[in-house]
């Protein structure tokens, strides 16, 4: 978690601070925050602040799956040992217990697995599966508006971009001119959003593909844990 933390920091830095080099070629007296501010303003109110919103949602929605998947990380092979133990020492109960007092979505499936075992290895392993989708649901949860998110971002600024540049013909038109300075403010507002809106959806973007790869390998920690756990059942049985 820390390694990605220094990564996604190190990022930023370099991404904002290519912006910030950018506006201080046209404004040195103003800090980056206030550039970046003015330029908000600049974009327009509606859109600008629609694609913040969808930076806030999605980051929120981010940072809650970082947690809640970091908190779901278990140490499977010392998970399988314990409960290998526990089943050779204390029976089934023995090694339900371990899984009562173990966190994370592994201990939860193999508590399933071991509460049905009476049942026979065949339903057992049944629970083991069923219960395993129902896991990878949870761990999944929301992360389909992450994705909303990172493709409505640009869409908005594209969006802005079409209204600008409609601006920018409609003063034309009225000023029956087509000097820069006529469509210059509407020019401008067209690129604002756009560029607003790519920023929200990089940076989503590299939340979410976080996001994604922790949960492919909590997917296949679970997967390959499951099989140990039905070998184990299979040992223990006979």
């Amino acid at each position: 978690m820390k390694k990605v933390v220094n990564v996604l920091s190190v990022t930023g830095f370099m991404f904002f601070g290519a912006i910030q080099s950018t506006f201080a070629q046209e404004a040195t007296e103003r800090t980056f925050h206030q550039e970046l501010k003015l330029r908000f303003i600049e974009g327009g109110p509606v859109f600008m602040g629609i694609v913040l919103v969808a930076l806030i949602l999605g980051l929120a929605i981010a940072i809650e799956r970082i947690i809640y998947l970091n908190m779901a990380s278990t140490n499977t092979k010392k998970l399988v040992a314990d409960v290998d133990e526990a089943l050779s020492s204390g029976g089934v109960e023995a090694a339900k217990e371990v899984c009562r007092n173990s966190k994370g979505p592994v201990a939860s499936i193999f508590y399933q697995g071991l509460d049905r075992v009476d049942e026979g290895v065949e339903n057992a392993e049944k629970a083991v599966v069923s219960y395993g989708g129902v896991q990878m649901g949870l761990l999944e949860k929301n992360v389909s508006w992450l994705s909303l998110f990172i493709a409505l971002a640009p869409m908005l600024g594209f969006m802005g971009t079409v209204i600008g540049m409609i601006g920018a013909f409609d003063a034309i038109a009225q000023a029956n001119d087509i000097s820069p300075g006529v469509v210059a403010v509407g020019i401008k507002v067209a690129l604002l959003t756009t560029v607003f809106g790519l920023v929200v959806a990089i940076i989503l973007q590299i939340f979410y593909n976080y996001i994604v790869s922790k949960i492919d390998s909590i997917v296949n920690n679970m997967e390959d844990a499951s099989i140990q756990l039905i070998d184990l059942l299979v040992k223990y049985k006979k």
